[in-house]
C-alpha cells in the first residue's frame, strides 16, 4: 500500500513534464529567392558554447557565412564563397546575436536551409 502513492506522484510528474512545451529552439528552415547582389539573414542569440547543426544548398553560387556584429566591426567565424552548399555544427565561442547570411552573386539564387539545435 505504501508503493501506491509513491507510483502515483511519480505518475503526476511524468504528466507535469510531459505537458510543459518544449523550451528547446525550434529548427528554422530558410526558403528563399535571392535577386543579384541581394541577402537574407536568420539570426539568433546564442550563448557561449550553444551549438547549432545547419546546411544549406542553392540552386547556383552564393557566398556564405556566419558572422555577428561588435561595435562596428563584423566577425566571420565561418565565411565561404561561390558555394551551392554547405552545412556542420557551429559551437559559439562567446555569447552574440549571430546570423547566418547568404549573398546572391551575379543572378538569382533559391535557397533552401534548416538551423537547429
Amino acid at each position: 500500500m505504501k508503493r501506491l502513492p509513491l507510483l502515483c506522484v511519480a505518475f503526476l510528474a511524468c504528466a507535469v513534464l510531459a505537458a510543459e512545451p518544449s523550451k528547446a529552439p525550434q529548427p528554422t528552415a530558410v526558403q528563399v529567392t535571392l535577386e543579384p547582389g541581394k541577402v537574407h539573414e536568420e539570426c539568433a542569440r546564442l550563448e557561449s558554447g550553444d551549438k547549432r547543426a545547419w546546411h544549406w544548398k542553392s540552386d547556383t553560387p552564393v557566398d556564405f557565412n556566419i558572422h555577428y556584429h561588435a561595435g562596428r566591426e563584423v566577425f566571420f567565424p565561418v565565411k565561404r564563397d561561390a558555394m551551392r552548399g554547405d552545412g556542420g555544427t557551429f559551437a559559439a565561442k562567446t555569447g552574440e546575436d549571430y546570423c547566418w547570411m547568404w549573398t546572391a552573386r551575379d543572378k538569382a539564387a533559391k535557397v533552401e536551409a534548416r538551423i537547429a539545435k
